[in-house]
């Protein structure tokens, strides 16, 4: 195609626009299956770096179409003014756009060594291995809404996830995406063909195959409680005092449910300045563990002693409590959200303050702790932790029967960030096959089955409770055992086209 440099600039923008459609709440997830052709075209026959450009415009503009909460957040609670809190999502943009654009830069390589088809073929690799890339990035990975959420819309697809993670629907929806631009470039009748084959394919998998994914029997019922606290900049000394009816209320509903329905009572993670070092927080919860006869895990803020020059670590945690409002296990959470509970780079950014209002910086919890419930053993994530399928998937691994989130979204607001954080922790049930009960200050507060099936739900910003029913499961889905192998495929096969590439320059 013999494109103008700035027809192929629009195409690059209109790519990542398009992309960012796909997900909630534009939830046009058919964009996804031809977006990142728009991309892939506008970089047909471009030498590497002018590919590159195409696509850092693809990373820079889909990033504040699909996270503009982002801007909300810093300006709600990271106290930034406007234009600041808009540099800051540009800041984002740009960093991830050097993402795309190295994707692009491979793309664009592979095709002027080894010809259109070569290039094409070997784009999906080369887009799993940048959104790899994207969630191990030292102290700021930040995996939101990969390609393949897309696809995991849609129930059936969403089972692909059990065998590959989401990096195997991210290949598939990449992988169509070339199909159908190298149909658009060679414009033949057999490419016309596997196209059509194609969407037909999918279509029939994606509108009859959801009949045939099977159905999870639940055998117990947890009381998940959504506290629905105003989310907060700071914290007076004098909170409890302030929020003792609301509190009464909490406990109330807690008991009543406990001895309505015998099930485990989840509180999400801390919206308020809870911690078992306060005496009348700490009395609360133990007495609404006894007068429920049941077990009871809270989220807190952990002090634990340090070294004198420091006084206390705090740690983002949840708690569990026995019956008799004994302490029985806790986990800390292990991956902190960058400028927000704690400052990367803190030695070379001393004037960064973090964006949210926590009561101190956070220290990263060490181990991925496995308690027990009545029944089987459990391993709670909190919040942030979700995005991360290699980090979830170590709480099977570690011998955890179910799975249990807990998370704040009350600094998203009423933004689509809720809705994408759900659909995310949707896949992390199906690719560990384990049932899922998700506790939330102000929503989405929901039990998930193993096959991403949300079973039951409570609305939205009101304080109650959830009858979540959930079972305990003892196998492995492929994923669980093999952890993230379709990207380690990934890297074999860039490793060799880099090397061919290479070996042809030295002719």
């Amino acid at each position: 195609m013999n494109l103008s440099r700035g027809a192929r600039w629009l195409l690059s923008l209109a790519s990542g626009i398009l992309l960012a459609f796909a997900f909630p709440d534009y939830n046009w997830p058919i964009c996804a299956w031809f977006a990142v052709a728009l991309l892939l075209l506008a970089i047909n026959g471009l030498r590497p770096s002018q590919a590159a450009v195409c696509g850092w415009l693809h990373g820079a503009v889909f990033y504040p179409v699909t996270i503009p909460w982002v801007f909300i957040v810093m300006r709600q609670y990271g106290n930034l003014n406007a234009p600041t809190a808009g540099a800051v999502l540009a800041l984002i943009s740009a960093i991830g756009g050097l993402l795309t654009a190295a994707f692009a830069a491979g793309v664009a390589a592979v095709s002027r060594r080894r010809g259109t088809v070569y290039g094409l073929a070997a784009a999906p690799f080369f887009w799993i291995l940048q959104e790899w890339v994207r969630t191990h990035l030292p102290n700021i990975g930040f995996p939101w809404n990969l390609a393949g959420y897309a696809a995991a819309q849609n129930l059936a697809l969403m089972q692909i996830a059990a065998w590959t993670g989401i990096y195997g629907l991210s290949l598939l929806v990449v992988a169509f995406n070339a199909l159908l631009a190298w149909a658009i470039l060679r414009r033949s009748r057999g490419a016309i063909v596997a196209v059509a084959a194609s969407v037909i394919a999918l279509s029939c998998v994606a509108m009859i195959g959801p009949r045939f994914v099977p159905g999870a029997a639940p055998s117990a019922v947890a009381h998940l409680v959504q506290t629905n606290f105003p989310q907060s900049e700071s914290y007076p000394a004098n909170w409890m005092e302030l929020h003792a009816g609301d509190l009464d209320e909490l406990e109330s509903i807690s008991v009543d449910a406990a001895r309505r329905a015998p099930g485990v009572v989840i509180w999400p993670e801390v919206p308020a300045p809870f911690s078992l070092m306060d005496p009348r927080f700490a009395a609360r919860v133990q007495r609404i563990a006894r007068d429920g006869g049941q077990d009871s895990l809270v989220g807190v803020v952990e002090w634990r002693a340090a070294p004198p020059s420091i006084g206390y670590h705090a740690f983002n945690s949840v708690v569990l409590l026995g019956p008799a409002g004994q302490r029985m296990f806790a986990y800390d959470k292990k991956h902190l959200v960058p400028f927000g509970e704690f400052v990367p780079w803190r030695k070379w950014l001393p004037f960064a303050g973090r964006i949210t209002a926590d009561i101190s910086d956070f220290t990263p919890g060490s181990a991925y702790s496995i308690g027990q419930f009545p029944g089987g053993a459990f391993g709670t994530f909190i919040c942030y932790e979700s995005i991360f399928p290699a980090e979830v998937r170590q709480f099977a691994l570690h011998g955890a029967r179910l799975l249990v989130n807990v998370s704040n979204d009350g600094w998203f607001g009423h933004s689509a960030a809720r809705a994408q954080h759900l659909l995310m922790v949707r896949t992390r049930a199906v690719e560990n096959r384990r049932w899922i009960l998700r506790a939330t200050n102000n929503g989405l507060t929901v039990s998930i089955d193993p096959y991403g099936r949300v079973v039951a739900s409570m609305p939205t910003d009101i304080r109650g409770q959830l009858d979540a029913p959930y079972a305990f499961r003892d196998d492995r889905s492929l994923y669980s055992r093999f952890g993230d192998w379709i990207v380690w495929l990934s890297v074999i096969l860039v490793i060799f086209l880099v090397a061919r590439i290479l070996r042809i320059s030295r002719r």
